[in-house]
Protein backbone atom coordinates (compact mmCIF):
# COMPACT_ATOMS: atom_id res chain seq x y z
CA UNK A 1 0.00 0.00 0.00
CA UNK A 2 2.91 1.95 0.91
CA UNK A 3 4.44 2.05 -2.54
CA UNK A 4 0.88 2.64 -4.04
CA UNK A 5 0.75 5.48 -1.86
CA UNK A 6 4.00 6.82 -3.19
CA UNK A 7 3.21 6.53 -7.07
CA UNK A 8 0.65 8.50 -6.18
CA UNK A 9 2.21 11.28 -4.72
CA UNK A 10 4.33 11.28 -8.26
CA UNK A 11 1.40 11.21 -10.71
CA UNK A 12 0.07 14.22 -8.58
CA UNK A 13 3.01 16.19 -8.65
CA UNK A 14 3.46 15.23 -12.47
CA UNK A 15 -0.04 16.25 -13.25
CA UNK A 16 0.79 19.31 -11.30
CA UNK A 17 -1.97 18.37 -8.69
CA UNK A 18 -0.05 19.02 -5.60
CA UNK A 19 -2.38 22.66 -5.05
CA UNK A 20 -5.82 21.32 -5.67
CA UNK A 21 -7.60 24.63 -6.34
CA UNK A 22 -7.75 24.26 -9.80
CA UNK A 23 -8.85 21.00 -10.20
CA UNK A 24 -10.88 19.78 -6.96
CA UNK A 25 -11.50 23.08 -5.03
CA UNK A 26 -14.69 25.31 -4.82
CA UNK A 27 -13.07 27.43 -7.92
CA UNK A 28 -12.58 24.14 -10.08
CA UNK A 29 -13.93 24.35 -13.45
CA UNK A 30 -14.77 20.53 -13.79
CA UNK A 31 -16.70 21.30 -10.63
CA UNK A 32 -18.31 24.33 -11.80
CA UNK A 33 -20.22 22.44 -14.73
CA UNK A 34 -21.84 19.98 -15.23
CA UNK A 35 -19.26 17.02 -14.36
CA UNK A 36 -20.61 14.59 -11.86
CA UNK A 37 -18.91 14.49 -8.63
CA UNK A 38 -17.87 11.21 -7.00
CA UNK A 39 -17.11 12.97 -3.50
CA UNK A 40 -18.62 15.24 -1.97
CA UNK A 41 -17.37 16.62 1.23
CA UNK A 42 -17.81 19.12 3.60
CA UNK A 43 -21.74 20.13 2.61
CA UNK A 44 -20.63 20.81 -0.78
CA UNK A 45 -17.33 22.66 0.20
CA UNK A 46 -14.59 20.31 -1.18
CA UNK A 47 -15.88 18.82 -4.80
CA UNK A 48 -14.30 15.72 -6.46
CA UNK A 49 -15.25 15.10 -10.31
CA UNK A 50 -15.08 12.15 -11.77
CA UNK A 51 -12.92 13.52 -14.59
CA UNK A 52 -10.18 14.36 -11.78
CA UNK A 53 -10.04 10.93 -11.05
CA UNK A 54 -9.76 9.25 -14.80
CA UNK A 55 -7.01 11.68 -15.55
CA UNK A 56 -4.95 10.24 -12.53
CA UNK A 57 -5.59 6.47 -13.29
CA UNK A 58 -4.73 7.47 -16.77
CA UNK A 59 -1.63 8.74 -15.59
CA UNK A 60 -1.07 5.48 -13.27
CA UNK A 61 -1.89 3.55 -16.44
CA UNK A 62 0.77 5.22 -18.61
CA UNK A 63 3.45 4.54 -15.94
CA UNK A 64 2.92 0.57 -15.72
CA UNK A 65 0.29 0.04 -13.00
CA UNK A 66 -1.95 -2.50 -13.49
CA UNK A 67 -5.93 -2.06 -13.36
CA UNK A 68 -7.05 -2.50 -9.84
CA UNK A 69 -9.96 -2.53 -7.94
CA UNK A 70 -8.79 -0.34 -4.68
CA UNK A 71 -6.71 2.28 -7.03
CA UNK A 72 -9.88 4.65 -7.54
CA UNK A 73 -10.71 4.16 -3.97
CA UNK A 74 -7.08 4.98 -3.43
CA UNK A 75 -6.73 8.42 -5.44
CA UNK A 76 -10.28 9.32 -4.24
CA UNK A 77 -8.58 9.02 -0.32
CA UNK A 78 -5.69 11.20 -1.43
CA UNK A 79 -8.11 13.62 -3.36
CA UNK A 80 -10.15 14.23 -0.15
CA UNK A 81 -7.50 14.35 2.00
CA UNK A 82 -5.58 16.97 -0.29
CA UNK A 83 -8.41 19.16 -0.91
CA UNK A 84 -9.06 19.02 3.12
CA UNK A 85 -5.71 20.30 3.31
CA UNK A 86 -6.08 22.89 0.81
CA UNK A 87 -9.27 23.94 2.70
CA UNK A 88 -6.87 25.00 6.09
CA UNK A 89 -4.19 26.39 3.95
CA UNK A 90 -6.89 28.89 2.48
CA UNK A 91 -8.18 29.71 5.81
CA UNK A 92 -4.71 30.36 7.08
CA UNK A 93 -4.33 32.68 4.51
CA UNK A 94 -1.30 30.58 2.17
CA UNK A 95 -2.97 31.36 -0.90
CA UNK A 96 -2.52 34.83 -0.91
CA UNK A 97 1.19 34.87 -0.21
CA UNK A 98 3.37 36.21 -3.14
CA UNK A 99 6.16 33.03 -2.93
CA UNK A 100 2.98 30.67 -3.34
CA UNK A 101 1.34 32.21 -6.43
CA UNK A 102 4.71 32.43 -8.26
CA UNK A 103 5.09 28.56 -7.58
CA UNK A 104 1.30 27.91 -8.18
CA UNK A 105 2.07 30.23 -11.54
CA UNK A 106 5.30 27.87 -12.36
CA UNK A 107 3.19 24.67 -11.70
CA UNK A 108 0.64 25.78 -13.97
CA UNK A 109 3.25 26.74 -16.38
CA UNK A 110 4.91 23.29 -16.49
CA UNK A 111 2.11 21.13 -16.94
CA UNK A 112 0.96 23.32 -19.92
CA UNK A 113 4.83 22.90 -21.57
CA UNK A 114 4.48 18.99 -20.81
CA UNK A 115 0.88 18.43 -22.25
CA UNK A 116 2.64 20.88 -25.56
CA UNK A 117 5.64 19.38 -26.14
CA UNK A 118 3.78 15.65 -25.76
CA UNK A 119 1.20 16.75 -28.62
CA UNK A 120 4.37 18.37 -30.33
CA UNK A 121 6.21 15.78 -30.43
CA UNK A 122 3.13 13.63 -31.91
CA UNK A 123 2.39 16.00 -34.55
CA UNK A 124 6.08 16.35 -35.79
CA UNK A 125 7.73 12.54 -35.18
CA UNK A 126 9.90 11.54 -38.07
CA UNK A 127 8.08 9.57 -40.82
CA UNK A 128 9.45 5.93 -42.25
CA UNK A 129 10.70 8.18 -45.11
CA UNK A 130 12.49 10.89 -43.86
CA UNK A 131 14.16 8.12 -40.91
CA UNK A 132 15.19 5.59 -43.72
CA UNK A 133 16.89 8.58 -45.67
CA UNK A 134 18.75 9.43 -42.82
CA UNK A 135 19.84 6.06 -42.35
CA UNK A 136 21.18 5.70 -45.71
CA UNK A 137 22.93 9.01 -45.30
CA UNK A 138 24.62 6.91 -42.03
CA UNK A 139 25.38 4.16 -44.38
CA UNK A 140 27.01 5.97 -46.65
CA UNK A 141 30.14 7.48 -44.05
CA UNK A 142 30.71 4.42 -42.64
CA UNK A 143 31.72 3.34 -46.61
CA UNK A 144 35.53 2.04 -46.11
CA UNK A 145 35.33 1.28 -42.87
CA UNK A 146 36.89 -1.66 -41.02
CA UNK A 147 36.18 -3.50 -37.79
CA UNK A 148 38.47 -5.45 -36.24
CA UNK A 149 37.99 -9.06 -34.63
CA UNK A 150 40.55 -8.45 -31.51
CA UNK A 151 41.77 -9.96 -28.05
CA UNK A 152 44.11 -8.60 -25.81
CA UNK A 153 45.87 -9.90 -22.47
CA UNK A 154 45.75 -6.81 -19.94
CA UNK A 155 49.13 -7.10 -17.37
CA UNK A 156 49.88 -4.83 -14.83
CA UNK A 157 53.68 -4.28 -15.42
CA UNK A 158 55.31 -4.09 -19.15
CA UNK A 159 58.07 -6.96 -17.86
CA UNK A 160 54.85 -9.41 -17.20
CA UNK A 161 53.18 -8.00 -20.91
CA UNK A 162 56.97 -8.69 -22.34
CA UNK A 163 57.02 -12.11 -21.06
CA UNK A 164 53.72 -13.19 -22.01
CA UNK A 165 55.00 -11.92 -25.85
CA UNK A 166 58.31 -14.04 -25.54
CA UNK A 167 56.18 -17.21 -23.87
CA UNK A 168 53.97 -16.91 -27.13
CA UNK A 169 57.18 -16.55 -29.06
CA UNK A 170 57.84 -20.01 -27.43
CA UNK A 171 54.61 -21.67 -29.24
CA UNK A 172 52.44 -20.66 -25.91
CA UNK A 173 48.59 -20.06 -26.51
CA UNK A 174 46.95 -17.07 -26.78
CA UNK A 175 43.92 -18.21 -24.52
CA UNK A 176 45.74 -19.59 -22.16
CA UNK A 177 47.99 -16.69 -21.41
CA UNK A 178 44.70 -14.53 -21.12
CA UNK A 179 43.81 -15.97 -18.26
CA UNK A 180 46.35 -14.45 -16.27
CA UNK A 181 44.94 -11.18 -17.60
CA UNK A 182 43.22 -8.55 -15.34
CA UNK A 183 40.20 -7.52 -17.51
CA UNK A 184 37.78 -9.59 -16.00
CA UNK A 185 35.13 -9.24 -18.72
CA UNK A 186 37.52 -11.09 -20.93
CA UNK A 187 39.82 -13.26 -18.99
CA UNK A 188 37.76 -16.49 -19.53
CA UNK A 189 37.11 -16.37 -23.18
CA UNK A 190 40.39 -16.05 -24.09
CA UNK A 191 40.95 -12.80 -23.91
CA UNK A 192 38.51 -12.27 -26.70
CA UNK A 193 36.72 -8.39 -27.11
CA UNK A 194 34.95 -9.66 -30.38
CA UNK A 195 34.06 -7.38 -33.18
CA UNK A 196 34.45 -3.70 -32.90
CA UNK A 197 36.32 -0.34 -34.46
CA UNK A 198 38.72 1.56 -33.03
CA UNK A 199 36.57 4.76 -31.63
CA UNK A 200 35.67 1.85 -28.49
CA UNK A 201 39.57 2.29 -27.36
CA UNK A 202 41.26 4.56 -26.42
CA UNK A 203 44.25 5.98 -28.80
CA UNK A 204 47.16 3.28 -28.31
CA UNK A 205 45.16 0.70 -27.77
CA UNK A 206 43.27 1.33 -31.57
CA UNK A 207 46.48 2.63 -32.86
CA UNK A 208 48.43 -0.47 -32.33
CA UNK A 209 45.55 -2.33 -33.07
CA UNK A 210 44.99 -1.03 -36.72
CA UNK A 211 48.57 -1.24 -37.64
CA UNK A 212 48.94 -5.41 -37.53
CA UNK A 213 48.41 -7.98 -39.87
CA UNK A 214 45.94 -10.78 -39.28
CA UNK A 215 47.03 -13.10 -36.78
CA UNK A 216 49.92 -11.30 -35.62
CA UNK A 217 49.97 -9.79 -31.97
CA UNK A 218 52.27 -6.83 -31.25
CA UNK A 219 55.77 -7.33 -30.90
CA UNK A 220 56.25 -4.84 -28.04
CA UNK A 221 54.17 -4.18 -24.65
CA UNK A 222 50.96 -1.45 -25.08
CA UNK A 223 51.16 0.49 -22.32
CA UNK A 224 47.58 2.92 -21.43
CA UNK A 225 46.01 3.81 -18.17
CA UNK A 226 44.97 0.77 -17.58
CA UNK A 227 48.41 -1.35 -18.06
CA UNK A 228 50.07 -3.11 -20.50
CA UNK A 229 48.25 -4.82 -23.18
CA UNK A 230 49.12 -7.68 -25.52
CA UNK A 231 46.87 -7.71 -28.63
CA UNK A 232 46.37 -10.42 -31.07
CA UNK A 233 44.19 -9.21 -34.33
CA UNK A 234 42.20 -12.82 -35.58
CA UNK A 235 40.46 -10.92 -38.25
CA UNK A 236 39.19 -7.78 -39.96
CA UNK A 237 36.33 -6.59 -42.23
CA UNK A 238 34.40 -3.73 -43.59
CA UNK A 239 32.11 -2.32 -41.20
CA UNK A 240 28.87 -3.95 -41.01
CA UNK A 241 25.99 -1.55 -40.31
CA UNK A 242 23.41 -2.39 -38.08
CA UNK A 243 19.94 -2.81 -40.64
CA UNK A 244 16.93 -0.54 -40.33
CA UNK A 245 15.14 -2.47 -37.85
CA UNK A 246 17.41 -2.43 -35.67
CA UNK A 247 18.08 1.01 -34.85
CA UNK A 248 14.81 2.51 -35.73
CA UNK A 249 13.80 3.04 -32.60
CA UNK A 250 17.36 4.76 -31.39
CA UNK A 251 16.85 6.94 -34.96
CA UNK A 252 13.59 8.09 -34.21
CA UNK A 253 14.48 9.49 -30.95
CA UNK A 254 17.38 10.96 -32.38
CA UNK A 255 15.74 12.50 -35.01
CA UNK A 256 12.66 14.23 -32.64
CA UNK A 257 14.93 15.67 -30.79
CA UNK A 258 17.39 17.32 -33.46
CA UNK A 259 13.47 18.86 -34.78
CA UNK A 260 12.90 19.92 -31.17
CA UNK A 261 16.20 21.26 -31.07
CA UNK A 262 15.53 23.15 -34.27
CA UNK A 263 12.06 24.47 -33.01
CA UNK A 264 14.12 26.00 -29.90
CA UNK A 265 16.48 26.91 -31.88
CA UNK A 266 14.02 29.02 -34.12
CA UNK A 267 12.31 30.08 -31.36
CA UNK A 268 15.74 31.61 -29.40
CA UNK A 269 16.19 33.45 -33.11
CA UNK A 270 12.89 35.31 -33.36
CA UNK A 271 13.51 36.63 -29.17
CA UNK A 272 17.22 37.67 -30.34
CA UNK A 273 15.57 39.57 -33.35
CA UNK A 274 13.22 41.17 -31.45
CA UNK A 275 15.47 41.98 -29.35
CA UNK A 276 17.90 43.10 -31.71
CA UNK A 277 14.60 45.69 -33.35
CA UNK A 278 13.63 46.89 -29.50
CA UNK A 279 17.48 48.15 -29.27
CA UNK A 280 17.98 49.74 -32.67
CA UNK A 281 14.46 51.18 -32.32
CA UNK A 282 16.02 52.69 -28.47
CA UNK A 283 19.05 53.78 -30.21
CA UNK A 284 17.16 56.16 -32.44
CA UNK A 285 15.16 57.43 -30.27
CA UNK A 286 17.90 58.55 -28.13
CA UNK A 287 20.20 59.86 -31.17
CA UNK A 288 16.58 62.28 -32.42
CA UNK A 289 16.41 63.24 -28.36
CA UNK A 290 19.97 64.01 -28.67
CA UNK A 291 19.52 65.95 -32.05
CA UNK A 292 16.60 67.99 -30.75
CA UNK A 293 18.46 68.75 -27.68
CA UNK A 294 21.01 70.48 -29.89
CA UNK A 295 18.89 71.93 -31.80
CA UNK A 296 17.65 73.80 -28.97
CA UNK A 297 20.74 74.56 -27.61
CA UNK A 298 21.29 75.95 -30.93
CA UNK A 299 18.55 78.00 -31.43
CA UNK A 300 18.64 79.13 -27.66
CA UNK A 301 22.37 80.17 -28.16
CA UNK A 302 20.99 82.03 -31.74
CA UNK A 303 18.42 84.37 -29.18
CA UNK A 304 21.29 85.70 -27.15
Amino acid sequence: MKTFVNRLSVAFATLGLITLTGCVGEHSPAASGAAKPVVVVNNGTVVIPDEVIEVIVAEQRAQGAQDDPNMKDGIRKELTRRALLEQDAVKAGINKRPDTLIRQDLARQNQLIRDYVQDWAKTNAPTDDEMKQEYEKIKAGLTDQKEYHVRHILLKTEQEAKTAISNLGKGAKFAELARKSLDPGTKDNGGDLGWTNPAMFVPPFSEAMTKLAKGKYTAAPVKTDYGYHVILLEDVRDLQPPSFDEIKTDLHQRMQQQKWQAYIDQLEKSVEANVGVKEKDAEAKEAEAEAEAKDAEAKEADAK
